[in-house]
């Protein structure tokens, strides 16, 4: 196939997973915008621009985790377009392979998931953590209760006794913590102590709090700042709390030497850059399910049968590699095997399937 012909093929695949990308950007700001307003319309302080603002960046978080099916999708539009204006089948009887004219494709879909996870995702990291800090001062001291399954609760311990810790949000990579709750414990396990702080920073050997009112002994007593002692050291309290999503992908593997050199597994971590590393390859996997349902010439368009079961394969290989990342990251399987071993078996099914109908 020549040069020609090659880069109308890929522009064609870089063209249409640019629309669907900007569709489905628009689409999902929409709903986001529309559920994020319905929960906070109530709030001191509320406007549409702000609401505007925390949707906006968290698009590229969100969009990140839809991009396996931007490039299904894509691939199949593409091979599907092709088909309905003969091209393929032009293509075909100059000569012109399908693993030739697959090629352009195939590359394409590699180049968007490195820009991906190049770009796309430090970009989502940043801009997430900047939407949470603009919710958080949003919804500041709204809630004097903290949820079970709003953060994680970590506890310390100290010579003075435990300390559970609780918060609303974790902020900056879980360095610091919005709307948070001490209970202070003595050595026999009673709560002798209760200290609510509209923010915490995580110091040098203590805890930093900002308006804080202190319950004790029946009493409450409201300050402007307050220490609690801790020998919790980042890298615990970041591999304990941080969300891998909000790390971007070139400080991972900083992160992961730092928490294991301190005897820290580091699973998620782990497991967040080696499926970002198997990305380019994921997506190169789901255009070659693509293809397997994409390319066959039907004189009245393309069989609705087999694009949804193309639809349906790749549904499935996206919930599969879930469901092994999470195995990878409780440490069941290597993080290395979770994120790869999905792309492999995808990437046989689709070759395997197009040799039998391409070559016999």
């Amino acid at each position: 196939m020549g040069w020609t012909l090659g880069r109308y093929f890929f522009f064609r695949y870089v063209t249409i997973t640019i629309w669907f990308f900007i569709g489905l950007l628009a689409l999902v700001f929409l709903i986001d915008f529309t559920e994020l307003s319905g929960r906070t319309t109530g709030l001191p302080g509320f406007t549409y621009g702000t609401a505007v603002a925390i949707s906006g960046l968290r698009m590229p978080m969100i969009m990140l985790q839809t991009v396996p099916f931007v490039g299904l999708f894509s691939a199949m539009a593409t091979l599907v377009s092709l088909n309905r204006r003969y091209e393929l089948v032009i293509a075909r009887s100059a000569g012109v392979s399908a693993w030739q004219f697959l090629l352009p494709c195939c590359i394409g879909a590699l180049l968007f998931g490195v820009l991906s996870v190049g770009v796309i995702n430090p970009l989502a990291a940043h801009a997430f953590s900047w939407s949470e800090q603009i919710e958080t001062q949003l919804r500041s001291g709204k809630s004097n209760t903290v949820s079970a399954d709003a953060a994680p609760w970590i506890r310390q311990k100290t010579s003075s006794g435990d300390t559970i810790i609780g918060a609303r949000a974790i902020l900056n990579q879980g360095l610091e913590m919005a709307d948070v709750v001490f209970f202070i414990l003595d050595p026999q396990g009673n709560i002798v102590e209760r200290k609510d702080a509209a923010r915490a920073f995580l110091r040098d050997g203590y805890w930093e709090l900002q308006d804080v009112k202190t319950f004790q002994n029946g009493t409450i007593q409201a300050s402007a700042s307050d220490r609690v002692p801790t020998n919790l050291k980042p890298e615990f309290v970041q591999e304990r709390l941080a969300r891998p999503e909000t790390i971007p992908f070139y400080d991972l593997p900083g992160k992961i030497e730092v928490a294991r050199s301190f005897g820290l597994k580091a699973n998620a971590f782990a497991m967040q850059f080696d499926s970002l590393v198997a990305l380019p390859f994921l997506l190169v996997a789901m255009t070659l399910i693509a293809a397997t349902v994409s390319m066959r010439f039907a004189r009245m368009g393309q069989s609705a049968t087999m694009i949804l079961g193309g639809i349906v394969a790749g549904f499935l290989l996206y919930v599969v590699s879930v469901l092994v990342k999470a195995f990878g990251v409780a440490g069941f399987v290597p993080t290395v095997v979770a994120a790869w071993v999905p792309v492999v078996v995808a990437m046989f099914f689709g070759v395997t399937f197009l040799l039998y109908k391409e070559d016999g």
